[in-house]
């Protein structure tokens, strides 16, 4: 420490002034500091302002976006199905009017006599009108043939009129005899290029065929017509006399080119229709690739079992009734799509919008939004830099000025600290605690120093005489927890093999406490020679209150168990034993059996445990779903059912606490009875101890690092029967 002139140079003086110096310059910079991120700040809030604006615009254009396209698509959708559906019921109905009317008709009755029976005729090609065809083979001499010709032809002019009626392009009649009244207007096609009539066997006929299969009205597929060549569905029913023997089958056709012209006609602005049938096959559609297009033959696929589960689901929704509007992903792109039913034919009637043309209105505004927060940003960044500017030449002025002061300041401070420092050097051990004197009474920031390391080391003082206490009452109480886990453990049957000299059975136990000590507990023991009585429970709560009270409900179980009560009296006098005197209000879940080892009949009953697992020789651990009591110590004058269960040799029984099945891992994920039956299944037929091992392995690395949260006690029984 040197002196040059007024000033010290290394002393406390000199390291005020630097100290004062330093801040002066952090101060400065931390100014700048802020400055700079009080702009960035600015700037950043601004963008953010201006990206939850856009998000804003973005949501609530995108909601007024999808609202008109939920709109559009609901009313377009509900309107094309329905007038589709109509036409289909004006087809039923069209096929019903004249089942209802060839029911009627009788041989000859409405036969003209000497009126020979309509055949096409070239020049009515274009005119709705009747006529008569053949099967091959048919013979209008036959009896059978003409009474069916003389029918028909008197059916002629009514089928016509039931087509101009209905506005359809055909109907028709066929019998069994091979005769068909054919009404259409397209008499040229009839005729073969030799003049001659071409045959039509109506029994060979796929609408004919389906109808009298039925017996009832029926719509078939789509398929292509004969003689038109065009997309068509065609509705039939049969016809029987009185003595119920088939009569003809009626039928008319619905060409699907309108329908077809529609669907083909609606892809506008990113929106397209598709009509799926009763099988979950696409059957129009404008798509030309993808699960939307149309697929023939082996390549057709059900949507409804799909892999495209969206999708699949909407079409089973919409064969019920109509959906709602759905957002969903086909084959990577999003799109809207809604489906309506056409009842009559069981079909599907579904519309597709691209959701990405319906957003485009939204990207073109946030583009030109993000133009104007651009410029709006440049101004923003010319006016900081000018304030930047003022912001330095002040700080330069300032500094200035706290130097000056800094130099004043220091001779005040310098005398009191001094003394501070020397009184602090001289505390020890037998004299730890700093005091105030007279001196440090500055009336300045020297004596509030002062004043708080006195206080502070007052407090020290006080502070490491209560850790000793605590440190010492701890070690204490883990002495307590490790004693009571000693306890508890030797009140629980630990030696294994339990009854090394009986091999009518093999039995292994573990309890797994979540805490030093647990509320869980597990017993076994001879009540006679041939008689096993098994425990497994589970007290509420943890701890030490719960380890108490499980070694109370261990010895009443045990007392009891042991003047030969049988399992329900044991549950019955143990619950009237414990609520007695609960004054805690605790309770306990309980599993006892008592297995008759020579005949492996077991006796049991459960208050309100889990069930346990049951292994029959070469099967699988199943859980056995036991009738279950309430816990015991929760209700006083409680009666306690009792079941049998007969075990062969080489059954195996798992009871457990509820510790296992709800293990939990990080993910709060529950192990639960499912896991806990694949891992005994792992290897059903190894020994009981082996099996607790999978079980617990099992837990282990489902739950991994997470925390044990409750008591994990089981228990496994093998019966060998007594011949062994």
């Amino acid at each position: 420490m040197k002196k040059f002139k007024n000033l010290v140079i290394g002393g406390i003086e000199n390291k005020i002034f630097n100290l004062i110096l330093l801040t002066v310059l952090l101060l400065g910079a931390a100014a700048t500091l802020v400055a700079n991120w009080h702009e960035g700040m600015l700037s950043t809030l601004t963008e953010e302002t201006g990206k939850k604006q856009q998000e804003s615009m973005a949501d609530i254009t995108g909601s007024v976006i999808d609202q008109v396209i939920r709109s559009n698509m609901d009313r377009i959708t509900e309107r094309d199905s329905q007038l589709a559906d109509q036409i289909f019921r004006t087809l039923e109905t069209q096929v019903t009017i004249m089942g209802k009317y060839a029911e009627r008709f009788e041989a000859g009755e409405n036969a003209a006599d000497g009126v020979l029976p309509a055949e096409p005729d070239a020049a009515q090609d274009g005119m709705l009108c009747a006529k008569m065809l053949l099967a091959k083979g048919a013979d209008p001499a036959d009896a059978a043939t003409a009474r069916a010709i003389a029918d028909l032809y008197g059916m002629s002019d009514t089928m016509v009129d039931i087509c101009q009626v209905y506005g359809a392009s055909n109907c028709y009649v066929g019998t069994p005899e091979g005769v068909t009244l054919m009404v259409d207007a397209l008499s040229t096609s009839w005729i073969g290029e030799d003049g001659q009539v071409k045959s039509y066997d109506p029994r060979t006929r796929g609408w004919y065929q389906q109808a009298m299969e039925a017996g009832g009205r029926i719509f078939t597929d789509i398929y292509l017509d004969n003689t038109t060549g065009s997309m068509c569905v065609t509705c039939a029913m049969p016809v029987y006399g009185p003595d119920g023997a088939l009569r003809a089958v009626v039928g008319a056709d619905r060409f699907l080119d309108d329908m077809q012209a529609t669907v083909a006609a609606s892809t506008a602005e990113g929106g397209f229709l598709v009509v799926v049938n009763q099988n979950g096959h696409i059957i129009m559609s404008p798509q030309k690739e993808g699960i939307l297009s149309v697929r023939v033959g082996e390549d057709a696929i059900d949507l409804r079992t799909s892999n495209h589960t969206q999708l699949a689901t909407l079409l089973r929704d919409a064969a019920r009734r109509k959906t709602a509007v759905r957002r969903m992903e086909i084959e990577g792109k999003q799109v809207y799509a809604m489906g309506a039913p056409m009842k009559t034919l069981g079909w599907v009637l579904m519309a597709v919008f691209d959701a990405e043309a319906a957003e485009q209105p939204v990207r073109a505004m946030e583009s030109s939004y993000e133009q104007i927060e651009s410029e709006a940003r440049a101004a923003y960044l010319e006016k900081s830099d000018k304030f930047r500017t003022i912001l330095w030449v002040l700080g330069a002025a300032v500094l200035l000025i706290v130097l000056g002061g800094s130099l004043i300041l220091g001779k005040r401070i310098v005398r009191p600290l001094n003394l501070i420092m020397k009184r602090i050097s001289e505390l020890r051990e037998e004299s730890s605690e700093f005091k105030m004197e007279d001196s440090f009474r500055t009336g300045d920031e020297v004596q509030a120093l002062a004043e708080s390391f006195a206080d502070i080391s007052h407090k020290a003082v006080l502070y490491i005489e209560e850790v000793k206490r605590i440190t010492a009452e701890k070690e204490r109480v883990a002495a307590e927890l490790q004693m009571a886990n000693l306890i508890q453990n030797s009140m629980l049957p630990h030696i294994f093999p339990a009854f090394p000299e009986r091999r009518e059975f093999d039995l292994y136990a573990s309890m797994d406490p979540a805490r030093e000590v647990g509320g869980d507990f597990y017993d076994f023991f001879l009540v006679d020679k041939d008689h096993l009585c098994m425990v497994i429970a589970d007290v509420s709560g943890k701890g030490i209150p719960a380890a108490l009270f499980m070694m109370i409900s261990k010895v009443i179980l045990q007392s009891c168990a042991m003047l030969g009560k049988t399992a329900e009296e044991i549950l019955t006098k143990t619950n009237e034993a414990l609520c007695s005197n609960n004054q805690a209000e605790m309770f306990v879940t309980v599993w006892l059996g008592i297995l008759e080892i020579s005949t492996g009949k077991m006796v049991a009953a459960n208050a309100g445990h889990e069930f346990p697992a049951l292994r029959r020789a070469g099967g699988r651990f199943e859980l056995f779903r036991d009738r279950h009591g309430f816990v015991i110590g929760g209700m006083s004058d409680i009666t306690y059912h009792g079941y049998e269960m007969q075990l062969q040799p080489g059954d195996q029984l798992f009871v457990y606490t509820d510790g296992v099945p709800e293990a939990t891992n990080a993910q709060e994920e529950l192990f639960g009875t499912d896991r806990m039956l694949d891992a005994l299944n792992q290897e059903p037929e190894t020994n009981p101890e082996k099996l607790l091992s999978n079980v617990r392995g099992a837990v282990d690395a489902f739950v991994k690092d997470a925390e044990q949260f409750d008591d994990m006690t089981m228990l496994s029984l093998t019966y060998k029967g007594a011949r062994a």
